[in-house]
């Protein structure tokens, strides 16, 4: 593999931003010996792909993928992970909210002995909630899928191309985790702070519904923890169900077969009833996750390459 730099910028709804990007990005290269940048259009439904198909034609090193639908962030990053030639590699947003200027910070953190490294802004720009919802599913990465560091997992990473190596021949799916297939491959990841700035143009293409479906594809994806808790929850609750039969059988005896309390006993069904129906959720969603792998869903699908 060759040494050098590919730099990997998925875009979705981006065409106004596409060429500043660009142009700031070029500046920063120009010090650079071998890179190339891969723009992967993620079915964007505005001119994004005309505007990188121009850009293309006027800069050296510059290459699009333009994919046939929106497949999501993280599918068209695997898709540039894949087409990437050298040895190192650099994704990042579209939105310019990762300044082109911090890329030498992750490279040299790269340098130091690790093989992933996290770019963590200084001061985060996002809303109040987003922040909170992505607080919470670094959290969830941390404690269900074990990954060393999730506290400070973020979209702008450097990291070294043979990571890919690692699920290269999985069945990743229709909803894979970029960070969780790189947490496969190495233990030696880092992080430091860099500057992130505000979004350049529009709004982000992410909302709470849409975060939180991620995050339960995530869990459910590739961590068998949520039914390891369905089967405790299960246990206890038939523990708790047996110390309630001896106290009806206790209190029928004592009252010579009277049993008050119809409203404590139905709360009891009702409790009963809701820990079954969750149960039963968390299985579909396995259920779910395996029949969206069955299927044979394509992680991604090229339409055209320039």
């Amino acid at each position: 593999m060759k040494k050098g730099i590919s730099i990997i910028i998925p875009v979705y709804g981006s065409e106004k931003i596409i060429e500043s990007l660009i142009q700031q990005l070029y500046i920063l290269l120009a010090s650079y010996d071998n890179y190339e940048v891969i723009l992967v259009n993620d079915g964007s439904f505005d001119a994004s792909w005309e505007v990188i198909q121009n850009l293309v034609r006027d800069h050296h090193c510059l290459r699009g993928i333009s994919l046939y639908r929106n497949f999501g962030q993280h599918n068209a990053l695997i898709c540039g992970i894949f087409a990437a030639k050298f040895d190192k590699i650099v994704t990042m947003d579209d939105d310019l909210q990762h300044p082109p200027s911090e890329i030498p910070k992750l490279l040299t953190q790269l340098e130091k002995g690790v093989d992933l490294v996290y770019g963590i802004p200084m001061i985060d720009q996002h809303t109040l909630w987003r922040n909170f919802t992505s607080v919470y599913i670094k959290f969830l990465f941390a404690k269900v899928l074990n990954i060393k560091n999730a506290s400070e997992l973020s979209a702008f990473r450097a990291f070294r191309t043979n990571l890919r190596d690692s699920f290269s021949k999985v069945s990743l799916g229709p909803r894979p985790s970029l960070d969780v297939l790189l947490s496969w491959g190495t233990i030696k990841i880092s992080s430091i702070q860099v500057m992130h700035n505000e979004r350049y143009e529009g709004k982000s293409n992410y909302n709470f519904i849409k975060l939180f479906k991620y995050a339960l594809s995530i869990i459910t994806g590739f961590s068998t923890l949520p039914l390891r808790i369905a089967s405790i929850l299960g246990f206890v609750i038939i523990v708790f169900g047996v110390f309630l039969l001896s106290y009806v059988i206790i209190i029928y005896l004592k009252n010579h077969g009277v049993i008050a309390g119809f409203s404590f006993l139905a709360s009891i069904i009702i409790i009963f009833s809701g820990v079954q129906l969750f149960c039963l959720g968390i299985i579909g969603e396995y259920l779910a996750s395996l029949h969206n792998r069955t299927m044979g869903k394509p992680t991604y699908l090229i339409k055209e390459e320039i």
